[in-house]
């Protein structure tokens, strides 16, 4: 196994100190400090000035209470607006008129009608998935409907239990590749994992291989270069950072693109948790074992990943795409045990929680069990009723998470939850190898999520997401033997540890669930 030298992380902060995006950073700080500087300086400049910001914000506290936006978000809003009346107040109003925000918005409703005609509800599956299970037809109604997401036969699933697995797997269909290779990426690092891939991808665009390449703009702070792009695109591979760090203060940076998706030829596409990274394939150790997942969609499903991808991808761009270069060859037999196959994204800006309302959908409707894994537990009010009712009416519900957290803070968070869940008869388990960064719901031996979302405010609320339900397929025999393999691996939380815990862990964690919408 690899480890990291001691002198990297050192070497990397340095890099990001003296490099372009920390230029980019310190004037994106600057602009912030200046922004309350200046609010506080009007504050106490006169009577009258201070008088109308406090009127504006009683009129902005009115307002949030009575928006649509989720409760959680509204209760921190409302928290910073009266303990900090004039900087909270005045940011809130930048924040809500944000042109970049709306014209994002906007250009992604655009591209959902544009790939609408290439997204169509088979009306024969839906009525054959309502006759299995209604509720399950409901849900599937509700994805083509209002979001723009069919349900498929005619594919085939293969779960990978590790990132090692998928990648792989992945590399051996990569090489397959004759037409186009579609990939979208959170985290992109150099290392043995990309740069095997990369050496491929190269090899490809000389083979005639059409090769797109998205990762998002946050990579560019600390592991690639800001010029990367233009790196990749001397060597045939048509490259974009989705949604570059800018010296801007703007909220449309808060919202990222954690989709992982890779589409081959349109026969062939993955998903899951797994990024570009040597961690995620245990090549380089960060906190203990890398526990990932993904899966591999061979069929017709695999046209909703072509089409996720194309619409990220056209955010930015003048000219239409002409979609049916990249259809999925449909099959006409019909493979019945197969099952039904489901991938959906999650956009901060349609106002549908796609990725929340099929954790609820799986936990509602559950007749035996619910097993979880996910890296995060930050939950809002509805997450935390929908788990415990599932419990407390006899739905064994369990949890696996991390036994060594990547980030401490989220980790204290999560623990704040654990007392009301466990006493409610929510099952909590931590993985004692390491870190769990797999993202999976399976229920009932036949049903299944996998995909990018985790159970935090950020995955459900705030990022670019995607996952895959998959229902009466037998890979979710798969997934569920996997779980109860992981489970073997883990240790399982009482309520006395959780009393036991330090106090800064439970001090750190409460006071930080105060603002846990924005983490």
């Amino acid at each position: 196994m690899k480890i990291n030298k001691p002198g990297k992380a050192k070497s990397g902060l340095f890099r990001i100190v003296f490099s372009r995006t920390g230029f980019i950073l310190l004037l994106i700080l600057l602009q912030l400090g200046l922004f309350v500087v200046t609010t506080n300086i009007l504050q106490g400049y006169a009577f009258f000035i201070h008088g109308g910001l406090t009127v504006l914000g009683v009129v902005v506290l009115i307002y949030i209470i009575n928006s649509e936006d989720n409760p959680a978000f509204k209760m921190t809003w409302m928290l910073c607006v009266m303990a900090f009346p004039a900087v909270a107040t005045m940011f809130y109003i930048y924040v809500k008129t944000q042109a970049g925000t709306r014209w994002m918005g906007k250009r992604l409703a655009t591209l959902r009608i544009e790939t609408d005609p290439y997204m169509i509800q088979d009306i024969d599956v839906l009525d054959a998935l309502r006759a299995s299970r209604p509720s399950y037809g409901n849900l599937a109604s509700y994805m083509s409907h209002h979001v723009g997401f069919p349900v498929y036969r005619n594919t085939e699933v293969k779960y990978f239990p590790l990132g090692e697995d998928k990648f792989e797997a992945m590399v051996t269909e990569l090489e397959k590749a004759r037409k186009y290779i579609f990939m979208e990426y959170f985290i992109v690092e150099r290392g043995y994992m990309w740069d095997t891939i990369l050496k491929i991808l190269i090899k490809k665009v000389r083979e005639g291989v059409e090769v797109r390449f998205l990762y998002d703009g946050t990579c560019a702070i600390s592991l690639l270069p800001y010029d990367y792009p233009q790196m990749l695109e001397r060597k045939g591979i048509r490259c974009k950072m989705s949604n570059p760090i800018k010296p801007f203060l703007s909220t449309v940076q808060n919202n990222r693109d954690h989709r992982k998706i890779c589409v081959i030829d349109g026969k062939v596409g993955f998903t899951g948790g797994v990024n570009l990274a040597d961690e995620y394939i245990n090549r380089k150790e960060r906190f203990g074992h890398w526990k990932d997942t993904a899966v591999m969609l061979r069929g017709d499903a695999v046209q909703s990943l072509t089409m996720l991808f194309l619409q990220m991808w056209n955010v930015d761009e003048q000219e239409s795409e002409d979609y049916r270069r990249y259809l999925t060859p449909r099959r006409r037999e019909l493979r019945r045990e197969l099952g039904y196959v489901l991938p959906y994204g999650d956009s901060p800006f349609d106002n549908e929680n796609v990725g929340e309302e099929v954790y609820f959908h799986i936990l509602n409707h559950a007749k035996k069990y619910v097993h979880i894994m996910t890296p995060y537990l930050i939950l809002d009010n509805e997450m935390i009723t929908t788990l415990t009712r599932a419990a407390k009416s006899d739905v064994e519900v369990i949890i696996i998470m991390p036994h060594i957290p990547d980030k401490w803070y989220a980790f204290a968070v999560a623990k704040t939850y654990y007392g009301e869940l466990i006493r409610a008869g929510v099952q909590i388990y931590e993985y004692t190898p390491g870190f769990v960064h797999a993202k999976v719901f399976v229920s009932d031996d036949d049903t299944a999520t996998v995909g990018s979302i985790n159970l935090d405010y950020r995955s459900l609320y705030l990022h670019f997401e995607n996952g895959v339900f998959i229902y009466n397929n037998s890979v979710v025999d798969r997934i569920e033997r996997d779980f109860q393999q992981t489970l073997a691996k883990c240790h399982k939380v009482t309520l006395l540890e959780v009393r036991s815990q330090s106090l800064f862990t439970k001090i750190s964690g409460q006071v930080l669930r105060l603002v846990a919408p924005l983490m």
